[in-house]
């Protein structure tokens, strides 16, 4: 088990020593993870960040002066950020602040791995965005008949079992296809799954409710282990 993409630099916040020591153990196993530095209050931690050299920021919620939660809050530009606590309660605050992930002490490799693996992807996401030739349509068989669907149009891709629906400006296009194959063919920056059934242009969101968003007033679940990474995407003030 281990990281998928690329060596990432890692910051550990934490005041405690034993917390510290117990993360840099599980971090050290992990060979794609770069120890980049150890801080234990938010003040020496915003010195850190300000230098742009930390991919991954593991941030201890309950510190002294200013927690976790807060210094979050008071960034301009949130690096990736893996909260760790020993208390269950801070999880809504912790996803409203679009944090990868959650891990509550002590922790256990496994679920460490889990969340740099999900961070690791956001990282290559936001290179292949930076590098990637945009499409601006693609091809579908309906029928007996090719068409021609611009990407701008599409705002929902839904799993039918074999087929998907294909939804569009005004219409709908069912299509023997997968929906792996959307998630492939459609352009990474502007399209993500937030469910096994559903692909949304992100975009083309009109509002987010709970665990619901909403286009074209559609209500659309987001499930739980898409969550964090979705939330992540969004350009939230």
């Amino acid at each position: 088990m281990g990281v998928t993409y690329g060596k990432y630099r890692s910051l550990i916040v934490d005041d405690n020593y034993m917390s510290r020591l117990f993360l840099r153990q599980i971090l050290e196993q992990i060979p794609s993870v770069i120890i980049s530095g150890e801080c234990v209050n938010a003040v020496d931690t915003l010195q850190e960040l300000y230098k742009g050299e930390t991919d991954i920021l593991f941030l201890d919620i309950e510190m002294p002066g200013m927690s976790g939660l807060d210094m979050l809050r008071s960034l301009p530009v949130r690096p990736l950020t893996i909260l760790t606590s020993a208390n269950k309660t801070y999880g809504s605050e912790a996803f409203e602040l679009n944090v990868v992930d959650y891990l509550v002490k002590p922790l256990q490799l496994a679920r460490t791995v889990m969340a740099i693996n999900r961070a690791s992807e956001l990282l290559k996401q936001k290179d292949t965005v930076l590098n990637e030739v945009q499409p601006d349509h693609l091809f579908i068989r309906e029928n007996k008949q090719i068409r021609k669907i611009l990407i701008d149009d599409i705002y929902l891709v839904e799993s039918k079992g074999d087929y998907v629906k294909l939804y569009v400006t005004d219409k709908y296009h069912v299509i023997h296809s997968t929906m792996k194959q959307f998630e492939d063919r459609l352009p990474a920056a502007r399209f993500m799954r937030v469910h096994r059934s559903y692909i949304v242009a992100i975009d083309k969101i009109d509002y987010i409710e709970e665990n619901i968003l909403y286009l074209n007033s559609m209500p659309i679940p987001v499930s739980f282990s898409y969550r964090s990474s979705f939330l992540g995407r969004l350009n939230m003030m």
